[in-house]
């Protein structure tokens, strides 16, 4: 690795280099950098997702800007923002485009739990590669096993390091990523992630994601045949959940941030819509379909609800921020309620926004040249991922019975 550019392998496996990424300094500039990557991959959303274009260039504009590294720790050369920053910054990039917003969640993970249980050579090794624009991605649920914590892929000791060999999907990023980190068990039937560059022996990463919504996340089936991970690029990972930690409820901020943005951009087409091309209804004399009261009302409904996604999410961040400075089982556990609600919230937001586009713009707004249904199945289709079902039950055991949640990816 040189001192300007970053040495990288694509996915035909030909070397390249990318400009070493800039370094985001504070939560003021990692707000208006993001608002600036988020006008450039605008430009093209629509035509991506109803192409499958997977975002190349889009993603090294956003991997280079900085916005990866926003999360290292300031010792190591990190803006370490707040978590309303985080959370602000994906809802942004995810109302340009959610499937690129949601390509650096796992990323972004990992990179909290590098910062949780990492050893120092980890810390220093992974952060550096990070603030320099290297992408992880990921390799962590597996299809057709018992549930999505029933983890198959095993990794066994062998010299100088183990041998990790399974089969994983949802992949979200890794067809484009520098490194894949893998969710395996260990000998001892412990979670670890082992960190496995691109282009290693016996790793296949194919494209065969064909979802009808978040098309062009590079998710899709990787395959891990006897590959070869050195012991100093495996974590110990099931100990960011055997102690009260935030790791649980980084990785779902992430998650309602990418549906805050669906929403909002639902809501900025639906007004764009009703604005220039929806006609008024013909028992009404009005000249124009934007001035119809019902229309007015449902668009003020919306509106009020993605404002109220916002202020949870802001909210939920902060209480992160408070747990990061001093874990514990209090702290940890009202940290994952908070972002429980906010992902209740931005779910049905996202939703709704994406389903009430059409029935106030009107039939000609589900014509394909405009492409709206993207939001609804943007919306519907990142959403499975938690479900909500099980959110209203952990907010509503914490508030009735002083039950605190579980510790696990998923609250």
């Amino acid at each position: 690795m040189t001192d300007t550019s970053v040495l990288l392998e694509d996915a035909d496996t030909k070397e390249i280099t990318r400009p070493q990424a800039h370094i985001i300094k504070s939560d003021a500039e990692a707000i208006e950098v993001a608002k600036r990557v988020a006008a450039e991959i605008s430009k093209e959303a629509g035509i991506r997702d109803a192409e499958r274009r997977l975002p190349r260039a889009e993603l090294d504009l956003f991997s280079q800007s900085g916005l990866w590294g926003i999360t290292v720790p300031k010792e190591y050369g990190g803006a370490f923002v707040s978590n309303t920053t985080l959370a602000e910054v994906i809802a942004i990039i995810s109302e340009a485009d959610p499937s690129i917003g949601q390509i650096p969640q796992n990323h972004l993970y990992m990179v909290e739990g590098i910062r949780l249980d990492g050893s120092e050579f980890q810390k220093q090794f992974f952060f550096a590669l990070v603030l320099q624009g290297v992408r992880f991605g990921n390799a962590f649920s597996e299809i057709g096993t018992k549930s999505v914590s029933d983890v198959q892929t095993r990794i066994k000791p062998t010299e100088g390091g183990y041998l990790l060999s399974g089969k994983k999907f949802y992949s979200s990023g890794a067809l484009l990523a520098d490194w894949v980190p893998v969710v395996a068990k260990n000998e001892h039937d412990d979670t670890i992630v082992a960190f496995v560059k691109k282009g290693a022996k016996g790793l296949t990463i194919i494209d065969d994601w064909s979802s009808f919504g978040q098309r062009t996340t590079a998710s899709g089936t990787t395959i891990l045949e006897e590959i070869f991970v050195p012991t100093e690029y495996v974590l110990p990972h099931h100990l960011a959940f055997d102690r009260p930690t935030t790791m649980g409820p980084i990785a779902q901020i992430i998650q309602a941030g990418v549906d805050t943005g669906i929403a909002r951009a639902g809501l900025r087409d639906t007004i764009q819509f009703v604005r220039n091309h929806t006609r008024p209804w013909i028992d009404t004399d009005l000249e124009h379909g934007y001035e119809d009261p019902l229309t007015i009302k449902d668009i003020g409904d919306t509106q009020i609800r993605v404002h109220a996604t916002d202020a949870l999410l802001k909210r939920a961040g902060e209480f992160i921020d408070i747990a990061q400075q001093n874990p514990n089982e209090e702290t940890v556990a009202a940290a994952s309620i908070a972002v429980a609600e906010a992902k209740v919230l931005s779910t049905e937001t996202a939703l709704h926004a994406g389903s009430k586009l059409f029935e106030l713009a009107g039939t000609r707004s589900t014509l394909a040249q405009f492409n709206l249904d993207r939001h609804w199945r943007n919306a519907r289709t990142h959403t499975l991922h938690d479900p909500v079902r099980w959110k209203y039950y952990a907010v509503g055991n914490y508030a009735l019975n002083g039950v605190n949640p579980p510790r696990h990816p998923w609250i």
